[in-house]
């Protein structure tokens, strides 16, 4: 857990300093970073799903997450929660559901607590390799968080703990499950992960509002399947 508390620091950090930050900059230099974020957001996207379709065992099923996600998504009514709010906090907390995909969708952040758990010391020890992943991992987050929070501002802290939480439900699935469930699920939730952050790069962009945040519950949705199959099977 060590590497997950640490990654969880710098993001807080990140995002404290890019906040800070946030009142110097011209609005001219804000839309700079909007269309640097999109297209990062495009490319980071692209680079996680379509690498990992080749590996997927089961290739439907990051259609049905979505599909389903997206059900669940408009039956809650995430978007529209959001829509109520004013303009301003909007475009925060679409900067915050950007912030938390780019944290949390990917290797570094899936396989580390994974490996951490699964050390002689549980990822209690500096060099596990499991902490490696994540301080690899908290060097990225704290770009990330510096230049999100100088567009979005102080919301995108929220990010921090949800990330605490995300790597802990890993760190949690490894301590109590077997080791041969991880690999599957990470590749699953890198193809859903991938689409969604693409899709914040549409929006961010203005190309396309496809209503990202609805479509979050499509993260659960590999989750749930491995864990099921894994009782089950």
């Amino acid at each position: 857990m060590l590497g997950t508390i640490v990654n969880t620091a710098t993001i807080l950090v990140g995002g404290t300093f890019g906040a800070l930050l946030r009142t110097g900059i011209g609005e001219k230099y804000k839309k700079a970073l909007f269309n640097g974020l999109g297209l990062c957001c495009l490319v980071l996207g692209t680079n996680a799903a379509l690498p990992n379709m080749s590996k997927s065992e089961y290739p439907v099923l990051f259609i049905l997450s979505l599909a389903v996600g997206a059900i669940i998504g408009t039956r809650l009514g995430l978007s529209e929660r959001i829509n109520r709010v004013s303009e301003k906090n909007r475009g925060a907390v679409n900067g915050l559901v950007t912030g938390i995909l780019l944290y949390c969708i990917g290797t570094f952040s899936i396989v580390g607590p994974l490996l951490s758990a699964l050390s002689p010391s549980h990822g209690w020890a500096f060099d596990e390799p499991g902490n490696t992943f994540l301080y690899t991992n908290a060097t990225l987050d704290f770009v990330t968080s510096a230049v999100l929070s100088a567009s979005y501002g102080w919301m995108m802290l929220l990010a921090a703990p949800v990330l605490f939480c995300w790597q802990g439900m890993f760190y949690l699935i490894a301590y109590f499950c077997s080791a041969a469930m991880p690999e599957p699920m990470r590749v699953e939730l890198s193809i859903v992960g991938g689409v969604l952050i693409l899709s914040s790069g549409l929006s961010i962009l203005g190309i396309k509002d496809c209503k990202t945040v609805d479509l979050l519950p499509s993260l659960l949705v590999p989750v749930a399947f491995y864990l099921l199959k894994a009782v089950f099977c």
